[in-house]
């Protein structure tokens, strides 16, 4: 009784085998660089540097740093606006970092145009 489907002779060809291997070595290098984007740190600034905040690649906020001359009782609004604008603007940095991360990796793929998919 024949086989149904498959490739002859019941193994992959050599092409398909070095996809899959391109593919694995892909993963692992895609998890390598996740770890060291977890690990790195943004900083963004507002208000003239008087609000500075850090997040981490993990898009933690780790750090808040407030000049005491930003500190106005009377205007609590334009510190919120301040704090608010540098954490989104670290989170940006953080994005955009790994943004460039999966570009450097699947560069090489060419868009996958050749795939019958």
């Amino acid at each position: 009784m024949a086989k149904r489907g498959g490739f002859p002779g019941g193994g992959m060809p050599g092409n398909m085998n070095n996809l899959m291997k391109q593919a694995q070595k892909m993963q692992r290098q895609m998890e390598e660089s996740q770890r060291q984007l977890e690990e790195k740190e943004f900083t963004a600034q507002a208000g003239g540097g008087v609000v500075s905040v850090t997040v981490s690649g993990k898009k933690e906020l780790t750090k808040i740093s407030i000049d005491p001359d930003a500190v106005d009782p009377e205007d609590v609004e334009m510190l919120e606006d301040l704090i608010m604008a540098a954490t989104n603007e670290a989170l940006h940095q953080a994005d955009e970092a790994s943004a460039n991360m999966m570009s450097g990796l699947t560069g090489g793929l060419g868009g996958l145009g050749g795939l019958p998919f």
